[in-house]
């Protein structure tokens, strides 16, 4: 039997999540941009590809089994479709999984949006998405759509920003995000790839959208802390990005994810989740 190729475009968080989660019976490959992360894939066990050498690249598309895109798409459109759209529709790989986000889905004012619900995103980054997503599903390649909520894990958490004193509270009435532990991104992207459904969207979400003061005051309490004082959405102190997830409200439906694909969450809520990424050492 041929050893299954996982090729991930784009080598960040979600993508390690995954690669480290196969079994031992995967070659694992994964692009960069830098040289300086090439020893730091080794160690995981994944074969650092320069993004920048079209023979590497050429070679790593030539093998792939399955691949992940999770570059973001620009002004410009989707820099993978671009670079290797050719190389891998001449390739054909069983499998291809695009990481989009729920902010293609746009404002919901706290209501539930599923996957059925129209695309209208409100940022500029959201209509990128939007027109990437549709890209790749005119390739004719067998790929699945990924929608993301808003991601944490160990390293990447509010435990961060709450040690290095950079938290606010900020309180905007009837603010909502939806979130997804990494861990139970990489047990979905693996479920896919275990019974692919080509052209099905999903939204990866936990089973309990809340306010983001009410996760800053639970994991204030695990780390034993005294959580930083409530400040109005007007008056907080928040860059343009930021400024712009907060523009969206909704709470994410995962039922597909749940009754479709059959992921059963590791951390369904963000309480279970961010007491797993304090037992990790996060």
């Amino acid at each position: 039997m041929t050893r299954p190729v996982l090729l991930t475009l784009g080598h960040g968080y979600s993508a390690a999540a995954l690669a480290a989660s196969l079994g031992p019976g995967w070659r694992r490959i994964g692009t960069i941009r830098t040289t300086a992360r090439a020893a730091e894939l080794r160690a995981q066990g994944v074969e650092p590809v320069d993004w920048g050498d079209p023979a590497a690249l050429e070679a790593a598309v030539a093998v792939a089994s399955h691949v992940l895109v999770s570059a973001p798409p620009d002004a410009l459109g989707d820099p993978v479709l671009a670079r290797l759209g050719g190389q891998l529709r001449r390739r054909g790989p069983d499998w291809v999984g695009y990481l989009s986000t729920t902010g293609v889905y746009g404002d919901r004012r706290g209501d539930w949006v599923d996957e059925t619900g129209p695309l209208a995103p409100v940022s500029e980054r959201g209509r990128w998405r939007v027109a990437a997503e549709r890209a790749w599903a005119e390739t004719g390649l067998p790929v699945e759509v990924f929608r993301l909520a808003g991601i944490y894990g160990p390293g990447r958490s509010v435990f961060d920003r709450l040690r290095a004193g950079r938290a606010q509270r900020v309180i905007k009435p009837g603010q909502v995000f939806s979130r997804i532990h990494v861990d139970d991104i990489a047990q979905a992207l693996a479920a896919s790839m275990a019974t692919p459904r080509p052209g099905e969207a999903w939204n990866l979400a936990d089973d309990e959208p809340a306010a983001p003061q009410d996760v800053l005051m639970f994991a204030a309490g695990l780390l034993g802390m005294d959580p930083p004082p409530e400040i109005a959405f007007e008056a907080a102190e928040l860059g343009p990005m930021a400024r712009s997830f907060w523009s969206e409200s909704k709470r994410v439906c995962n039922r597909r994810l749940r009754e479709t694909l059959g992921v059963a969450l590791r951390h369904p809520d963000y309480r279970a989740g961010l007491r797993a990424v304090l037992a990790a050492g996060g």
